[in-house]
Formats: structure tokens, C-alpha cells, sequence
């Protein structure tokens, strides 16, 4: 090209210039810094605790990955003063429109010379914010350009430059599907912007022309963008650095993985314009909910050689039923670490039976002095009989309920539930929020030692109405006021609540079966129960003091059995653990009878059951019934035992001398005690006959 064509193309290009820049001083709306920021939505859900500290952090959205927006303050200085240097170093001059920059790149391409770019950092943001003001190579692409520019007057104008700086670098792709100075950090570096070195801010400079660049190409103009800083990171540290971050694909860790089962059910996927579930404000406490895993995780650890992998826990408040802490899991330390331990249905053992004590109690069909007879007992269910056994293998004879329940023995368990009905017994336990359950046929006699499926949040529901004086309520994990309900009526009396509640904080009662100093034996009063579902496969440790309901489950997902693993040294050290914390500097005092209980001989009655009463009463009819065998049994005689020591226990309740058996028509005599009898194949029939031969009740039976 001549000299004179050079100039031609020289002079055009200027006026070009002035015709654009006499466009360009025409007025255009720009957004101000405040609503770009509400148009920027995060890729990831945030939930909150009760004092809005961050609790869990989770991608909700799955085009593009941002972070929360960044204030350029909490941009590290050597990242703005890269991004600054490479990509628009008259930045701090110009008003949106770099003009020598222009001219150059204009005589360049009017000469046939080398390419090169001359957007500032106000247009490129112009076109982050408008997609059709991204320029081309065609005549439309020209125009677009100088929409552009006229835009980024008009953002000059209205935003100031930290603006526009703190908009472009939230706002702009880096690598892969990062978007933003945030997601470009912790995503490349795993660290937040503000502690970025000069090393990383040259590799993050390098990447805005062209995010997605081989490795190679991006390294060598970081080490450029290096090479003019004053304090320069070596080339060599440059390349190391892109060599390390840059062949694999980007890992965004999360900034908070305290509650990652209740993330899951509350921060729900969104569009990009959506923000509505992205940020969830939850009851939970963060602090809490850090000291509730880590027990957790203590005591699998600890058990870890008895095959126990899995936990889970809940914390209640009992004023408000707001959940202060929901530990699903211990991770990845757990066999399966997306099982939510808390909502899980698993056999309940004996951490039902407190709720039918209290039912028996408001029938008044016994009192926590009642003796009940802890003695060997058949039992029918829809697959067949059993014997139900203590913990301990042993039966210890007539035993008040108090200590039957406190030691939680099982006989005397199934023998109440065979006076409370099982279907009654159901509908307690659907009151008091229990769902799944099946009919009474299904669970027969079982029912009173936890062969229903339930989860630890309903098992710390159900708990904290008994702390709540038999109200039931259901938890809650969102603040606000509960959504109203028709009053319902309680499951149980405040006072059924108050007798069981009295019993489970009792040491001495519960010492025969748990000792006197147990981990169940906290330094403030409250209430505990343990459970235990068969073949050891669950083990549930639920209890209250005045304040809190803390519920722990441990065991393992896939239902294997722990290997000796009784209640007391399972969940209950772990809820020890987190009874004590709560407590901290903060009292437990046992709570003041309600009324309709008074004290009588050193138990508390409900009133009407009391010795006193009982002795004014006047006498009235007692149900007798055969209680051994139970209507219906088909049993079946063990070939390895001997004939001479098989037998089958044959009783009625009450004891009563003026009763006798009658066995196919055979008197066997009184029925004031319980009766061995050595099994004959065939279909049987026994009956309780009064003193005039009537018959007061009679059962059938099958031997095999």
C-alpha cells in the first residue's frame, strides 16, 4: 500500500471517529449498580440459620455457575490492577469509549496490519449486560459496536468506574461455566477473591479474551500480564499455577456443608431468573448443628469395630417444635451418605413404650405402683408365636410399672398392650404424628416391643408432646408462625405426661436394667428412653429435659446387624454428649406436677387412682381372661428338644382362687397361679370357669 492510500485510509478512519463520537454524545438509559445486582442470580442455594449465618451451600441451577455477587472491596488489589492493565489500561482516563485505542485499531486495519481489540472494560460491559450489543465482523456486527459504545457513555455517566469494575468482574466468564470473580476463585483456586496472589490474579486476567484457551496459550499471556507487574510472580510460577488449574475441570466446593439432608427437601431447582428458594431461612442453629455431628461422628468412630457406620439426630425446641439442629448422616463417613438418617423408618424397639404406659394410665388401667408380672409369656402374631424376653434373658417376677418401664422390661410391656387393645394403642400413636402405620392384625402383640417402622423426626415429635404435657404439634424447620390447625385434643392427659415423664428421669427404678450411672444419667433432670429393634439392626437414644427434645438413631443404612451394641453404650453416649452441651450454664429443673396428679405413699397418681380412692371405691366386677395362650396360637413341638421338658405356659389375670382352668373339658384346677403343661398334638380348647361352672372366657390353640 502507498503513502497516499495509508493517509487516505488514515483520514477516513478519523472521520469516522468524529461522526461516531458526535453519535455517541446522543443520550441512552443505563441501569444503575443496584439493579444489576438484583438482575444476578447465584447458581447456588443458600441455607440460612436462625441468625442468618450461612448453614449450607448447594447448585440449585445448572447453566452456568455464580457465586454470590462480590463487592469490588472484597476483590483481592491485585486481581482489579491485572484485569485493569490487560484488558483496559487507559481504564481510569477515558469515558467509556477509549478513542486512542479506537484510532489505532482502525489504521491498523485500514493498513492491512494485525488485528487488535480496543473495547474497553465499560463496553465489554455493556455487551455482558445487553447480548445484542456483542459485536461481529458484518455490517451488523459495526453497528452493534457502536451501540456498544454509546451504551458505555451512558454506564460511564451513571455507575463510575469501581462501579463498572465491580459489575464486570461478577459478571464475566472465565473458564469452562465459571461466571464471576467468585465462582473463578474458589472454583480455580478454592479460595475467595479477596485472598487471591499476584500469580492467581494473572490467570484469571489471562482468561477473560478467551476462557476456554489450551493451557499453553493462557500461561504465556498470564506470564506477560506478570512480566508488567511491579511486584512480578516468576513465568515459571505462572505455568505451574495453569498447569495445576487448568487440566482439570473446574470443582466449586461449597462454601458451608453443615445441613446437606435438609438442603436437599428445601432448596428446590430454579431458572435463571428465579430466585425464589435460592436463599431459605431455616430454625436451625449452625453452632448446634456442628457440635450434633461431631458427637456423631465421635461415637461411630468409636464403634466402628462393632460394625456401626451410620447415625443420625434431631434437636427440638419444646416451647416453639422448631428443629434446632437435623443431622442426617456423618458423611462420608457413612455407608451411604444421601440416606437422611432423620426421616428414615426404621424398627422402633422399645422407644414406643413410654406412649403406652401413658395410654394405660389415662384408662386408669394401672398406676406406676401397679405390679405387673414379668414372667414367661407366648405371644401371637399373623407369622406365628414368641416369647417375648428381657434384655438380659431374665424375668424377675411381679414388678411395679415404674421400674417395668424405667428398666424397660418387655413381658410386662406386651402384657399391658393386651389390656389396652392394639388398636388403640394405634390410634395414640397415629395422634401423635406417626404415619405408615399398618392395622392391628398386622402387628399383634409385637406392637409394644417397636415392630412399627418409624423416624427419628417422628420419634422426637412424639417425644416432645410428652414434654409438652400430651400435646402434640408437628416440627418445624422454616421460621414464622406455625400454619393454624383446628385445636386437636391431646394425645395423652397432662397428667399421663407428667407420671411417665417422672418415671423415664427416675435412676433408681431404671438401675436394675441400666445401673445407676449410665450415659443416660445427665447432670440436669430429664426424661430418656432407649430403644433397640430386633437382631440389633437399630439403636434409638430419645429423651427431654425442660427445653429440648434431643432424638439419635444409630445403626447402620443397609439394615446389617451391630455387633453387641446395646442402647446404653450406642446412641446414648452421643445424646449424653448433646444434652450436656445444650445445657451448658443453662438449667433443668423437673417439672411441677399439672393438676389432676397428686402424691400418695411416694408415687404420683392420677387423681381418682390413688390407694385412697381405691380403698372408698366400692368394689366393682374384674374382667377376668386367659391371658397364656393367646387366642389362636398354632404351635409347633421342637424335635431337638426332649418331650418331658417341653411346656406351655397356661395363666389368667387376675390370679383369682375362685377361678379355675379347664383344659377340653378337663379341670386343671384354680387359676391363682400360672400353669405348666406338657403339649399334645391337636386342636385344643381352654377355658376360665367360675364358681358355678360358667365360663368367663376361653381361648383355642393348636399344637403341631
Amino acid at each position: 500500500m502507498t503513502h497516499a492510500k495509508a493517509a487516505a485510509g488514515a483520514a477516513a478512519a478519523l472521520a469516522l471517529l468524529a461522526a461516531a463520537a458526535l453519535w455517541l454524545a446522543g443520550a441512552s438509559a443505563a441501569p444503575d449498580l443496584a439493579a444489576i445486582r438484583a438482575r444476578f442470580a447465584s447458581s447456588e442455594g443458600a441455607l440460612l440459620d436462625r441468625h442468618g449465618a450461612l448453614l449450607h451451600e448447594a447448585r440449585v441451577e445448572l447453566r452456568g455457575r455464580r457465586l454470590a455477587w462480590t463487592p469490588l472491596a472484597e476483590i483481592a488489589p491485585a486481581l482489579r490492577e491485572a484485569v485493569v492493565a490487560s484488558e483496559d489500561r487507559r481504564f481510569r482516563s477515558h469515558g467509556g469509549v477509549d478513542w486512542l485505542a479506537l484510532a489505532g485499531a482502525l489504521r491498523d486495519a485500514a493498513s492491512g496490519g494485525p488485528r487488535r481489540g480496543a473495547s474497553t472494560l465499560s463496553m465489554q460491559l455493556a455487551a455482558l449486560l445487553d447480548p445484542a450489543l456483542r459485536a461481529g465482523p458484518s455490517l451488523g456486527g459495526a453497528l452493534a459496536k457502536l451501540r456498544q459504545m454509546r451504551a458505555a457513555r451512558a454506564l460511564e455517566a451513571r455507575l463510575g468506574k469501581d462501579a463498572i469494575l465491580e459489575a464486570y468482574l461478577n459478571l464475566a466468564s472465565f473458564r469452562g461455566e465459571l461466571q464471576g470473580v467468585a465462582a473463578a476463585s474458589r472454583g480455580l483456586f478454592d479460595r475467595d477473591p479477596h485472598g487471591l496472589g499476584e500469580a492467581e490474579a494473572a490467570l484469571l486476567a489471562a482468561l477473560l479474551p478467551a476462557p476456554n484457551a489450551p493451557p499453553a496459550a493462557v500461561a504465556a499471556r498470564a506470564c506477560r500480564i506478570a512480566a508488567r507487574r511491579a511486584a512480578e510472580p516468576s513465568c515459571e510460577a505462572v505455568r505451574s499455577l495453569a498447569g495445576r488449574t487448568l487440566a482439570a475441570a473446574p470443582r466449586v466446593r461449597p462454601a458451608a456443608s453443615l445441613a446437606p439432608h435438609l438442603a436437599a427437601r428445601l432448596l428446590r431447582p430454579a431458572g435463571p431468573a428465579d430466585t425464589a428458594g435460592r436463599r431459605v431461612a431455616t430454625t436451625l442453629d449452625a453452632r448446634l448443628q456442628v457440635l450434633v455431628a461431631e458427637a456423631l461422628r465421635r461415637q461411630v468412630l468409636e464403634l466402628r469395630g462393632r460394625n456401626v457406620r451410620d447415625a443420625a439426630a434431631l434437636v427440638a425446641d419444646n416451647a416453639t417444635g422448631e428443629v434446632l439442629a437435623w443431622v442426617g448422616g456423618v458423611g462420608e463417613l457413612g455407608s451411604a451418605p444421601h440416606v437422611d438418617g432423620v426421616r428414615a423408618r426404621r424398627q422402633a424397639g422399645s422407644s414406643l413404650k413410654p406412649f403406652l404406659y401413658a395410654r394405660a394410665l389415662d384408662r386408669r388401667l394401672v398406676t406406676a405402683a401397679t405390679r405387673l408380672d414379668d414372667a414367661p409369656l407366648d405371644v401371637v402374631t399373623p407369622s406365628g408365636s414368641y416369647r417375648p424376653e428381657n434384655y438380659d434373658r431374665a424375668f424377675r417376677g411381679l414388678v411395679p410399672a415404674r421400674e417395668a418401664l424405667a428398666s424397660s422390661l418387655n413381658v410386662p410391656a406386651v402384657r399391658l398392650l393386651q389390656l389396652v387393645g392394639v388398636g388403640d394403642f394405634l390410634g395414640r400413636l397415629r395422634a401423635l404424628g406417626f404415619t405408615g402405620l399398618r392395622g392391628p392384625d398386622f402387628y399383634g402383640g409385637s406392637l409394644a416391643l417397636g415392630s412399627a417402622d418409624v423416624s427419628l423426626l417422628e420419634l422426637v415429635g412424639a417425644y416432645r408432646a410428652l414434654a409438652a404435657g400430651g400435646r402434640y404439634t408437628p416440627l418445624r424447620v422454616e421460621p414464622g408462625a406455625p400454619a393454624a390447625a383446628p385445636e386437636a385434643e391431646p394425645a395423652f392427659s397432662a397428667a399421663a405426661a407428667f407420671v411417665v415423664a417422672d418415671v423415664l428421669s427416675d435412676r433408681a427404678s431404671r438401675a436394675p436394667t441400666f445401673g445407676l450411672e449410665s450415659p443416660l444419667a445427665t447432670r440436669v433432670w430429664s426424661a430418656v428412653k432407649t430403644g433397640t429393634s430386633k437382631d440389633l439392626r437399630d439403636n434409638w437414644c430419645v429423651g427431654f429435659t425442660r427445653r429440648y427434645t434431643v432424638g439419635v438413631w444409630l445403626g447402620n443404612f443397609s439394615g446389617e446387624s451391630m455387633w453387641d451394641v446395646s442402647g446404653v453404650d450406642g446412641a446414648a453416649p452421643a445424646w449424653l454428649a448433646i444434652v450436656d452441651a445444650l445445657h451448658e450454664g443453662v438449667p433443668s429443673e423437673a417439672p411441677p406436677p399439672p393438676p389432676g396428679v397428686l402424691r400418695a405413699g411416694g408415687e404420683w397418681y392420677l387423681a381418682g387412682s390413688e390407694p385412697a380412692a381405691l380403698a372408698a371405691a366400692p368394689p366393682g366386677p374384674r374382667e377376668a381372661r386367659i391371658v397364656s395362650p393367646e387366642d389362636g396360637l398354632v404351635l409347633a413341638l421342637d424335635p431337638d428338644i426332649p418331650a418331658s421338658r417341653e411346656r406351655l405356659l397356661l395363666e389368667a389375670s387376675p390370679r383369682d382362687p375362685s377361678l379355675a382352668l379347664r383344659l377340653d373339658g378337663r379341670p386343671l384346677g384354680s387359676a391363682d397361679a400360672p400353669r405348666l403343661w406338657a403339649p399334645e398334638r391337636g386342636r385344643h380348647a381352654l377355658a376360665l370357669v367360675g364358681p358355678e361352672g360358667r365360663v368367663v372366657h376361653s381361648v383355642r390353640f393348636e399344637v403341631r
